[in-house]
């Protein structure tokens, strides 16, 4: 870690990173704070769907044009553009309320506005780190940005229900845009290295879609890269059933207080799958060490859905937590790694689309699964249902244990399914490294 920092791209990254947790931190403060004061207002579980969504959906459809015009762009100012654009939709939305005039739709103006510009975040800051960081810790910088995220899972439920408790939800939105000023403070500090442009991007629309396409293109002509790609989305169409059924599978077991604590002490997890990246850098063989981080995953679900009680889904839940930040960073740095610097924005966009276009298929699918199909079965007197009940125990909770079993024997079948492929055994000749020369970064 050391030598990390001592680097000057090291030192500009670990800059810029502060800012990114602090933001992130303001970021999950608001959204836990909105949904506490949508469902407080509404009452509606699908009115809280819907307003992820209508933030997700604007990001889905800018993404690829994003991921092109951060390759045209200083990376720089293109994350200085997304912190700007989340800024103002949190400032629209504190005017609102101060005013008096905040209702359920302008959430859905707001959130669609901030999400388009959060489109550029991701393929600017992991195209900006592939040049500010030297190879070898590609796996530390990615453990670190796990680790952004996870702080802000882990303190924002607590901090967002105690400020709405005491000060209401505008301090929130105050704390929201002041932690979005410093993040672009920090970024106004450093410059970027600019990668080599090969040619100069043509003009309109029609040459944009075309710069779009060869994102899509450089990794469907890698059939190693389009397995890695295929196999996330369904890590993250897993990943997202559990975002929404581990409360109801938590309040069948324990009380709404113990499910908080058991949500909370499990979120360190990621705390702690993210440090052990940002300071052990990962396995030599990477990929091996993606593909068995995954498996752990698929494992914990199982575990979770065994049986009616606490200790094993306090156990399965850490240990997809665990699992999960080592297995997005390892595959952060895989990327990196294979991807030209100067087609990153595109590359990294399409990998954006596709981890944005499980969720909402998933967030629909996971209730509906649940209450109409599994937890009646599970109840039912057939002899395959009571097969299963003497496994996985009987009574409310049980239907949905039964999925998490099922997502954790999906993931494990895709992944030995996915590894099976002639082009992940042969992954490294078939998708060589791509070779950096050094570039200095810019003095400020």
């Amino acid at each position: 870690m050391r030598d990390f920092l001592r680097t000057k791209g090291g030192r500009t990254f670990t800059t810029v990173w502060a800012g990114q947790v602090v933001s992130n931190v303001g970021s999950a403060i608001t959204s836990f704070g909105l949904a506490l004061w949508v469902f407080t207002e509404t009452g509606s579980a699908t009115q809280l769907a819907t307003i992820v969504l209508a933030a997700r959906l604007p990001m889905l459809v800018v993404s690829p044009f994003a991921g092109a015009l951060v390759d045209r762009w200083n990376r720089r100012l293109a994350m200085v553009l997304a912190d700007t654009g989340a800024a103002l939709g949190t400032l629209a939305t504190a005017m609102l309320l101060l005013t008096g005039s905040l209702e359920i739709w302008h959430l859905y103006i707001t959130l669609s506005f901030s999400g388009v510009f959060q489109a550029f975040q991701f393929p600017a800051y992991s195209a900006a780190t592939t040049l500010l960081v030297p190879k070898e810790h590609y796996s530390r910088a990615a453990g670190m940005v796990q680790l952004a995220g996870s702080v802000g899972n882990v303190v924002a439920p607590t901090l967002a229900a105690l400020l709405i408790v005491t000060t209401g939800l505008t301090a929130v939105f105050v704390i929201d845009f002041a932690t979005f000023l410093f993040a672009i403070a920090t970024l106004a500090m450093v410059r970027f290295p600019e990668p080599e442009r090969t040619e100069a991007p043509g003009r309109g629309v029609g040459a944009l879609l075309a710069e779009a396409r060869d994102g899509l293109r450089f990794v469907t002509v890698r059939r190693g890269l389009l397995v890695l790609l295929l196999m996330f989305s369904v890590v993250n169409f897993a990943f997202s059933f559990n975002s929404i059924l581990l409360v109801p599978l938590l309040l069948s077991v324990v009380s709404e207080t113990t499910a908080g604590t058991i949500v909370s002490i499990s979120a360190f997890g990621l705390v702690g799958g993210s440090l052990l990246m940002a300071s052990w850098a990962g396995p030599t063989d990477r990929l091996r060490g993606l593909f068995v981080a995954i498996g752990v995953m698929g494992f914990g679900f199982g575990i979770a859905g065994l049986a009616p009680s606490v200790a094993p889904i306090l156990i399965g839940i850490t240990i997809i937590h665990v699992a999960h930040p080592v297995a997005g960073s390892l595959s952060q740095a895989i990327w990196q790694s294979k991807v030209p610097p100067e087609i990153q924005g595109r590359v990294f966009a399409v990998r954006q689309v596709m981890a944005i276009g499980s969720a909402p298929v998933a967030f629909l699918l996971a209730g509906r699964l649940a209450d109409g199909v599994f937890e009646p079965f599970m109840a039912g007197e057939s002899a395959f249902a009571k097969f299963l009940g003497g496994i996985l125990g009987t009574g409310a909770g049980r239907g949905i244990g039964l999925l998490y079993v099922m997502m954790g024997a999906v993931v494990i079948v895709t992944v030995a399914s996915a590894w099976r492929q002639r082009a992940i055994r042969r992954f490294d000749e078939t998708v060589p490294d791509v070779v950096l020369e050094p570039t200095p970064v810019p003095a400020h």
